[in-house]
């Protein structure tokens, strides 16, 4: 299948909420097949596999291949989607811009040799942003600045289309705002069944609007899933962004606005300070920049309510040390609540 009609995959995906769910099972019975493959593959006889570390849309192993530590993430779901071999060329793109991002040793989504999708990445040897953040150890002035700085490079990649990239890295949609649209309505439909939000007309309204924002001549790379465990590193530095999987061709707010949906306004005006040091902030930025995270947390309040993020404890990743699922619920609501404020008055990052 290709992803024409998907605003975001985990979400949109015929197959929805596939990815959020445990997959202990799964990764048994693939274990062997997968060894199996990456032996023809790398035509050697010596890999040794061991469970990976993430709990992102893939199933994952740490590898090591003739003594070459690989990180290997595996699609298997129902829709036979074969996006790695995509996500695989926009990590080389991006890494040419001058952001760091892993290697891929290999990639096979044709799903001709075993019945998945596959790729091998240049395992780094460090844990994710969030790890050091749940500590309350991450060196937040100097990080936010540092992934501002890597939005504004990846940003210098403009490409044809708007929205979801095929295999050609070409958005599937004609215009910026038909992207943005796309299945709107089914999401608002979905957080007022469910009780989560019980206003869709004003959300619909307000982006209404806006709408003069969409009318983008030209996208640019937007990784469409910035997050501090999608970047790995120590305390003070970023070794690699990672998990181009949902990047797209869309508005330079896009990115930032992401960051809003987890962190604060000094967060996000450390990021700023980063970004512009490189580029310039787009007209009507503010805008733009609530716009996006209202779309956003729209998105994540979808994936949160429908996979059950909100029954866990602390020890799943969106949830603070010492916090709860209810108060991820009250957190997201609080940061809807906030996006839309923001648009409607154009306010400054202060409100976050």
């Amino acid at each position: 299948m290709n992803r024409r009609e998907i605003y975001y995959w985990k979400c949109d995906r015929p197959a929805a909420f596939h990815a959020t769910q445990l997959h202990g099972e799964a990764k048994k019975s693939l274990s062997a097949a997968l060894k199996t493959e990456l032996q023809r593959h790398f035509g050697s006889s010596n890999v040794v596999m061991s469970p990976g570390a993430g709990q992102g849309n893939h199933l994952t192993w740490n590898a090591e291949v003739d003594g070459m530590p690989c990180f290997i993430r595996v699609e298997n779901g129902p829709e036979k989607d074969t996006h790695l071999a995509v996500e695989s060329t926009l990590l080389d793109c991006v890494r040419a811009a001058g952001v760091s991002t892993p290697r891929v040793f290999g990639c096979d989504a044709s799903r001709r040799q075993v019945p998945f999708a596959w790729q091998a990445l240049e395992r780094i040897s460090a844990p994710d942003l969030n790890h050091w953040f749940k500590r309350g150890t991450l060196r937040v002035p100097t990080i936010a600045f540092e992934i501002g700085v890597a939005v504004a490079k990846w940003q210098e990649i403009t490409l044809e289309g708007f929205g979801v990239l095929d295999e050609h890295l070409r958005g599937f949609r004609e215009s910026y705002a038909d992207y943005f649209h796309l299945r709107l309505d089914e999401h608002l439909r979905f957080l007022t069944k469910s009780g989560f939000w019980v206003k869709p007309d004003e959300i619909r309204s307000e982006i209404e609007n806006h709408r003069a924002l969409m009318d983008l001549p030209q996208g640019c790379l937007v990784h469409k899933d910035l997050a501090l465990w999608n970047i790995l590193g120590t305390q003070q530095q970023i070794a690699a962004f990672i998990d181009f999987d949902d990047a797209i061709c869309g508005d330079p707010m896009d990115d930032l606005s992401l960051l809003a949906c987890f962190h604060d306004a000094l967060f996000l005006q450390r990021a700023f300070e980063g970004y512009q040091s490189v580029r310039r902030l787009p007209d009507d930025h503010l805008r733009r920049f609530w716009l996006h995270m209202l779309r956003n947390m729209i998105v994540k309040a979808v994936i949160r309510v429908g996979a059950g993020y909100f029954d866990h404890d602390d020890s799943f990743f969106l949830i603070g040390s010492g916090s709860s699922g209810a108060t991820l619920r009250e957190t997201t609501l609080a940061k809807l609540t906030t996006a839309l404020r923001g648009l409607r008055e154009g306010a400054g990052l202060d409100i976050l």
